[in-house]
């Protein structure tokens, strides 16, 4: 039995998936006439309680697309020194926006309403003019912490005062909302742009998604044109995202529920010296006396799949193909190295 846990990416679809993708009908989207790309984005905009919603091939590019709406040459972005759109978007926010970025710390991935304030630029002819906020929710880096809606209203009444456009790479928001029990429409409520990405622990094979306002989303389909992402009959695709927002939300709790359970398993060995809080469905531990590599090395000899995710650190992502009796065999498997 292959127990990969380097990411939620990795799942596959399910027959009740696959067969809602098979028997979409389907159109050209780059016209706007993909009937089942017009009803996905439909009902997550509806789900949001935002005016509209683009249908992109992937979490990268809905975030860029995001940057390049809000940004332009000579401004500035402020998020964590740790977040996805500065750390694993291959530069993006620079070679496609030629902005600068104006990195804080926090714990485990999170900034402060106090913190953004202090950063945003002076009118000064020295500093770059500050126009975004980007915000991450579950945060990759922080081991899937979650920003609760009561930590969001007031980096988001900031915003407006200071004339800041506010954004959220919600890749895996959908894991924060199962476990604070918030609505999504009281998020939409709060940011300019959200990106959602379908295929982590949505299951979906591809896609994300970009909710924003009617001008915006408009705005949108330019540059995710110019970005190659102007895909053809895309509702085979769209229709996995349908299926997943309608059966496949509620379960992330499993998920979550096995994550913590593995990071008590972990927590147990003695060249483990740290897990960080598990909130949702990422444990990151943290080794003492061997490398992540070494650990890893240890980990491939008995079929676990992880990822190094810092000089001291490994990552393990609980997802739909994890089950009982995955977590029941890795820690069989673990109490062995």
């Amino acid at each position: 039995m292959l127990i990969d846990l380097r990411s939620d990416t990795v799942t596959r679809p399910t027959p009740e998936m696959k067969e809602a993708m098979f028997s979409a009908p389907v159109g050209d989207d780059v016209f706007g006439e993909d009937p089942t790309v017009n009803a996905l984005e439909e009902k997550i905009a509806k789900l949001f309680g935002m005016e509209a919603a683009l249908f992109c091939p992937s979490g990268t590019m809905t975030n860029q697309i995001a940057i390049r709406l809000h940004t332009g040459l000579q401004t500035e972005v402020i998020c964590h020194q740790y977040s996805h759109i500065y750390l694993y978007e291959g530069g993006g926010i620079m070679a496609n926006s030629g902005a600068s970025v104006k990195l804080l710390p926090g714990d485990f991935g999170k900034i402060k309403t106090n913190q953004i304030a202090d950063s945003i630029n002076p009118d000064d002819v020295h500093a770059p003019e500050t126009t975004l906020v980007s915000l991450e929710n579950t945060m990759n880096k922080g081991g899937g912490s979650i920003y609760t809606l009561e930590e969001i209203k007031p980096i988001h009444q900031l915003c407006q005062e200071k004339g800041q456009k506010l954004h959220l790479d919600g890749a895996r928001l959908f894991n924060a909302l199962v476990e604070t029990g918030e609505k999504p429409v009281d998020w939409g409520a709060h940011f300019d742009t959200i990106s959602i990405c379908l295929s982590k622990g949505l299951g979906c094979p591809v896609g994300s998604v970009l909710l924003g306002s009617k001008a915006d989303i408009k705005r949108a389909r330019k540059v995710r044109k110019v970005f190659g992402g102007g895909m053809r009959q895309a509702g085979f695709l769209a229709a996995a995202g349908i299926y997943a927002l309608d059966n496949q939300v509620d379960r992330l709790k499993e998920d979550h529920s096995r994550a913590r359970s593995l990071g008590e398993m972990l927590s147990e060995l003695p060249i483990v010296s740290e897990i960080f809080p598990v909130a949702t469905n990422i444990v990151i531990a943290r080794l003492d006396g061997i490398s992540p590599e070494e650990f890893m090395g240890k980990l491939d000899t008995h079929n676990i799949k992880s990822v190094k995710f810092g000089k001291d650190l490994v990552r393990f992502v609980t997802h739909l193909d994890f089950g009982d009796e995955h977590l029941e065999e890795f820690g069989k498997r673990i109490r062995k190295i």
